[in-house]
């Protein structure tokens, strides 16, 4: 499996291209972005975007996938900005969030790559019919913005009820669409059902993958290892989805501390799994 790694590792700084340098030395072979803008100013095309777009085409190294934003002020939401949620029953909400989602997608412009990682919803969201409707209009639209780009669209299983493996393939099916796929997260599905169980039911649509660990109480987004999650049960499946996923780290990194020696050890301890 390839080996990638979400700049999430370093959300709580400004994205440069020494952050980037640092997660390749540590064996590094694609990057997701996470669209955050105190971290990736994904709407600053002429500076921010412009210099990360450089260091990508200088290094050769591909962008795997960008996160979709989840908030759309520089602050992550801690001002009271309200969440960007593709499904709002409230049009002009949705609106707001599919707008603010397309200036993440259209970093593609600049930086090409291959998935943008959409969340349905927020966490905790009971079941909804008028939501999973509204979140199934907003990937539509998404889904024929992205495709000139050349992005696809992936769901993820987040600790939802509208996001369980079985409604995200539902979703998929009701949508009749065979290019929308599934970022498939490991720490999320420990928290809910189990691993075995969420990629037994999501494993055919399998393109992208989050990897971190928890104890299952909260999303912690620990180093594999630091929680409860049997890692070699887990890679045995992983290396049987049909699609190849790359085996992608995302990981709630410390500020300040190079990430370089955990990122390495991270991908030995899976890879001899």
């Amino acid at each position: 499996m390839q080996r990638a790694v979400s700049t999430y590792v370093y959300v709580k700084e400004r994205l440069h291209p020494g952050l980037l340098d640092e997660l390749v030395k540590a064996g590094a072979q694609a990057i997701e972005i996470f669209a955050a803008r105190q971290h990736f100013d994904y709407a600053n095309r002429k500076q921010h975007v412009r210099e990360i777009a450089e260091w990508f085409r200088s290094t050769g190294t591909p962008l795997n996938s960008v996160h979709a934003p989840l908030y759309a002020d520089y602050e992550w939401g801690r001002t009271g900005a309200p969440p960007v949620n593709i499904a709002s029953t409230d049009r002009a909400g949705r609106i707001e969030a599919m707008d603010e989602i397309k200036r993440a997608l259209e970093v593609a412009e600049h930086i090409p790559y291959r998935f943008l990682v959409q969340h349905i919803g927020n966490p905790n969201d009971e079941f909804d019919e008028k939501k999973f409707e509204a979140a199934m209009t907003s990937v539509e639209h998404l889904r024929a913005f992205a495709r000139p780009l050349g992005v696809r669209i992936l769901v993820e299983n987040i600790p939802n009820e509208l996001s369980t493996p079985e409604r995200l393939v539902e979703f998929i099916r009701t949508m009749h669409f065979d290019d929308i796929g599934v970022c498939f997260d490991c720490g999320h599905a420990h928290m809910m059902n189990g691993i075995p169980e969420a990629f037994e039911t999501l494993k055919d649509h399998i393109c992208s993958t989050h990897v971190h660990d928890n104890l299952k109480e909260k999303d912690s987004h620990l180093w594999p290892g630091q929680g409860s999650i049997d890692w070699k049960q887990t890679m045995e499946l992983l290396r049987t989805a049909p699609q190849t996923p790359p085996l992608l780290l995302e990981i709630d990194g410390e500020e300040k501390k190079s990430p370089s020696e955990d990122v390495s050890a991270a991908f030995r301890k899976l890879e001899e799994s």
